[in-house]
């Protein structure tokens, strides 16, 4: 059991909490259970943290990035070159440079003109490149969070552009495989065997028609977490079941065919709580408000910040008894705006100036996917707990910090690049 209390009196708060046997428990729930043919890589888009990706990688996780930073970041990791792929719509040529000097798995090609500067860098450095291309296909999948199929979209080339081609014919590139993501927040064990199952197929198809060697297909990811009430869980066992028969099949047909599914939200998110801090309560107009030390700037996530419909992440006290009657409150951060709240009319005991919140479910999608600077307040401190011990993962930044990397051009003469 966790003392979140005795880690908010020793990092201070805001703070987030990341728990190593969750994530590993998240991780080998499905490893164990999951067609031996396919790779796991993690999402670092989730949660960049070099800890995390570190401990995942540990278990035997690959990285998908999508930035030199998040390329770095598994490199320091331990992350090997073989394991990695590099997906994203607007690489830069620094970015592509990279990925071949690290010789990275895969390049997943979005467009057709960045595989003509992979050809291109590829060209300078005497090297056939790997690539993978990214296929936006016709189809769109139901019960997602966020749809990336079926419609016009800066991800990926159009199905029907790439079936239109004669080949892909590029000196300097090896094409060797596809990769497609269809959405995110995926509760639906069916519809994540029904993606698997068409997402294979595309693939078998498209290798068929361009005539480059099926070696890869990355099947996306989407798999989603519970956060809200009326939600459940993925049942491990019963997607497996579900799924395992279809990449069977595949494999069978494709021994050689290397498969990989990658995740960041459903590894990461249970593992992690956002620990705030009470600063002041108080009434307006007949409605409770604890106005805490975290919020927008660090979860954007829980606040609800591009949601269609405002909903409440799991919130619970820490730190004192919370038997006895509760009442409704409105939970909201430190920000000068009235989007910073992290719960509305949510059941809590009487709350107090100290109380310790700690928002559930936090692991993904916080800090890295929030303004930060936004009134700034800066980057919070992240801990990782293995064995019972609390370690810095990140140390929350100063004032100084973020002073440093500012210069007065009027006083300081200039540019210091």
């Amino acid at each position: 059991m966790i003392d979140y209390a005795a880690l908010a009196d020793e990092f201070g708060t805001p703070l987030f909490v990341y728990e190593a046997d969750t994530l590993a428990a998240q991780y080998a729930g499905l490893r164990d259970r999951l067609h031996p043919a396919v790779d796991i890589f993690y999402s670092l888009k989730a949660n960049p943290n070099v800890a995390i990706c570190g401990l995942l990688h540990s278990l035997g996780a690959g990285a998908e990035v999508s930035s030199l930073l998040e390329l770095r970041t598994a490199r320091q990791a331990g992350v090997p070159a073989r394991d990695i792929v590099f997906p994203g719509p607007g690489k830069s040529r620094e970015e592509l440079a990279a990925c071949l000097d690290e010789e990275i798995y895969a390049i997943i090609c979005e467009s057709f003109e960045e595989l003509e500067i992979v050809d291109e860098l590829a060209r300078e450095r005497g090297v056939r490149a790997r690539v993978a291309v990214r296929v936006n296909p016709a189809f769109a999948v139901k019960g997602s969070g966020l749809t990336m199929g079926g419609k016009p979209r800066q991800f990926g080339i159009d199905e029907e552009q790439l079936f239109g081609l004669p080949g892909l014919r590029f000196e300097h590139l090896r094409v060797v495989g596809t990769h497609v993501y269809l959405g995110t927040r995926i509760l639906d064990e069916t519809v994540i065997a029904e993606n698997t199952r068409r997402i294979l197929d595309l693939a078998e198809r498209l290798a068929a028609r361009l005539d480059f060697p099926l070696e890869f297909v990355d099947v996306g990811g989407g798999l989603g977490v519970s956060y809200f009430d009326g939600e459940r869980d993925l049942s491990v066992d019963r997607l497996t079941d579900l799924v395992n028969p279809v990449f069977a099949a595949f494999h069978d047909r494709h021994p050689g065919t290397r498969l990989v599914t990658e995740l960041g939200r459903y590894l990461v998110a249970p593992a992690g709580t956002y620990l705030v801090r009470v600063r002041y309560v108080k009434t307006s107009v007949g409605e409770r408000f604890a106005i805490t030390d975290g919020g927008t700037h660090h979860h954007m996530a829980a606040v609800g910040i591009g949601s269609f419909v405002k909903r409440d992440f799991p919130l619970r006290v820490f730190g004192r008894p919370t038997s006895g009657p509760t009442t409704r409150w409105t939970v909201t951060g430190p920000l000068c705006t009235p989007n910073d709240t992290l719960a509305r009319g949510v059941e809590l005991p009487v709350l107090r100036r100290g109380d310790l919140l700690g928002v559930l479910r936090s692991g993904a999608y916080g800090p890295t996917a929030s303004p930060t600077l936004f009134l700034g307040h800066g980057y919070p401190a992240e801990v990782l707990v293995s064995g019972g011990v609390g370690h810095l993962v990140r140390r929350r930044d100063r004032v100084a910090d973020l002073l440093r990397q500012q210069t007065n051009a009027m006083t300081t003469g200039g540019d210091q690049r």
